[in-house]
């Protein structure tokens, strides 16, 4: 009898993307991909800063559906650690889904998308890995999350990266954040989240780099990542439409339109010689997937 085999695939997101923090995330095209097989035994095999046993998060979210008892996982990543580009939730949707098709369960993305917000604690980076694109996370008012609002990339539009050596952990990031907030920053926020929304609809670079601009999140978490700080404000000034820092940080997304994507990549390593890497990244239209084997 042949041993049952899954590959899963899930791409690496952004989150928060400037003003929408919790809400607004994109998936990115860098992957993360799990196989799961029947072994006869437990085992796990995976890069050298993730666990080898049972406390790894892709087995942990697959045994949130089915034991994982006689399985042998295997991890391969290309998504850095603790560095705001949706690690944990890349790994919490593969084992979900490889779950779900190794044991033929039969649950909807909308199941599954409830099931790694639950594990994941919010919805943004899971959305936009388990949907690809850009997604909109609506909030559940104490139910079920909603299913995500998903937009394609918009035309024209690429990522720069710069991803620096050192790490932030997202308890330490969401520890930073106030419990309140000016009402006047919360309407600049609310403003520039619709800018940005309608600009990646209408593949607006207008409205996109109108909409980047936050006072919520960013200059509260300052202090963790002042050089990336430094690379948001002056990325103008290198030809790009603006930049976010990604997710918890303190990776930074510097917001491109192709024809100028080169010399943004240029400034952006002479700015950062020495303490991060730049890379262009495109957007990823696709969402996690289970390959045919």
């Amino acid at each position: 009898m042949t041993a049952r085999r899954r590959l899963v695939r899930v791409p690496a997101s952004s989150a928060n993307l400037g003003p929408g923090y919790d809400v607004l995330a994109a998936a990115l095209s860098l992957e993360l991909e799990l196989e799961v097989s029947e072994a006869g035994a437990f085992s796990v095999e995976a890069g050298p800063d993730l666990p080898a046993d049972r406390s790894n998060l892709c087995v942990r979210a697959f045994e949130a559906l089915r034991p994982a008892d006689g399985l042998r996982f295997e991890i391969r990543s290309e998504i850095p650690l603790a560095r705001g580009l949706g690690s944990s939730a890349a790994a919490i949707v593969a084992g979900l889904l490889a779950a779900d098709h190794m044991f033929e369960l039969g649950l909807d993305r909308e199941q599954l998308y409830a099931r790694a917000v639950e594990i994941e604690g919010h919805p943004d980076n899971v959305g936009a890995a388990l949907y690809g694109g850009f997604v909109l996370c609506p909030t559940a008012g104490g139910g079920e999350p909603p299913p995500p609002v998903r937009l394609g990339p918009p035309h024209g539009l690429e990522a720069v990266l710069v991803l620096p050596s050192d790490t932030v952990p997202t308890a330490e990031a969401r520890a930073a954040m106030p419990a309140s907030v000016a009402l006047e920053d919360a309407v600049a926020n609310v403003a520039a989240a619709t800018q940005l929304v309608l600009g990646v609809e209408r593949s607006d670079l207008g409205l996109i780099a109108r909409g980047l601009a936050d006072r919520l999140h960013q200059p509260a978490r300052r202090r963790l990542y002042e050089r990336s700080m430094q690379i948001v404000d002056s990325a103008p000034g290198m030809g790009a439409l603006g930049a976010t820092i990604s997710g918890a940080g303190p990776s930074v997304m510097l917001w491109s339109f192709w024809q100028d994507t080169g010399r943004v990549v240029e400034a952006a390593s002479a700015a950062t010689d020495g303490w991060a890497e730049v890379r262009r990244v495109p957007f990823s239209p696709l969402g996690a997937d289970v390959a045919e084997l």
